[in-house]
């Protein structure tokens, strides 16, 4: 019963890893007709990915969420709500820092940059635009804003930012949104949020706890706008 407990996580993993697997090896020998590079380094990496995303997942679940969502519920014993504000800036900050599929796109965009973008200037720059994001999120819950008040200034200033950012960032921008929504973040930080709703009074936690994923990405977006604008002058 215990190795079936351990077998059955794992296999879950692996059937999100196979199908995309299976796929890319059958346009590339089959469709492609292209060898493989190196058939042992090619099992040898599956294996680790399965293992290395099974692990992290699982350690996740273990750690993360519930530590956050217990500092979440205890948020609102800090005597001045700034304080909660600045705490969520930095835990965005920091989990951003480490998210891979924003290290792996700064590498991207500083090489075909010529490292006129350097991989450090843009993860930073995320990571601002991602704690501001969720300094607003963490604020709407304790004002009890309407999402809507929020999200539509935002969205009017991405707009706006395009315009006078130039190319490629706002490319660059709604990647980097996507890059940010990854193994840590979401976990961290929607536990945070959820766990603060759920002890303030006469806030449900349905409604108050989700969305801000959504407004930190929005502010990732926002930064990478502005680097862009900057780095014109």
């Amino acid at each position: 019963m215990k190795l079936l407990d351990y077998i059955s996580p794992l296999w879950d993993t692996m059937k999100g890893i196979l199908p995309i697997s299976l796929a890319l090896l059958f346009m590339q020998i089959v469709v492609l007709k292209k060898p493989l590079e190196s058939l042992p380094n090619f099992i040898i990496g599956m294996i680790l990915s399965i293992l290395g995303l099974h692990y992290f997942l699982k350690g996740t679940e273990m750690t993360l969420v519930p530590l956050a969502e217990n500092v979440g519920r205890n948020l609102y014993l800090l005597k001045y709500p700034w304080l909660v504000l600045i705490f969520g800036f930095v835990l965005g900050y920091l989990g951003t820092l480490v998210e891979p599929a924003l290290k792996i796109l700064a590498l991207e965009v500083e090489n075909l940059s010529a490292g006129v973008i350097t991989s450090g200037m843009l993860v930073h720059g995320v990571a601002a635009g991602f704690g501001l994001g969720m300094v607003l999120g963490l604020y709407r819950i304790l004002s009890q804003l309407p999402y809507l008040y929020i999200l539509a200034p935002i969205l009017i200033l991405i707009f706006i930012l395009s315009f006078f950012a130039p190319e490629p960032f706002a490319s660059i921008a709604m990647d980097a949104a996507s890059a940010t929504t990854g193994p840590v973040n979401i976990p961290l930080n929607m536990a945070l949020a959820v766990g603060l709703a759920s002890v303030l009074d006469n806030v449900d936690p349905l409604l108050s706890g989700f969305g801000i994923i959504g407004l930190t990405s929005l502010g990732a977006m926002v930064s990478v706008l502005v680097l862009g604008i900057v780095t014109r002058f």
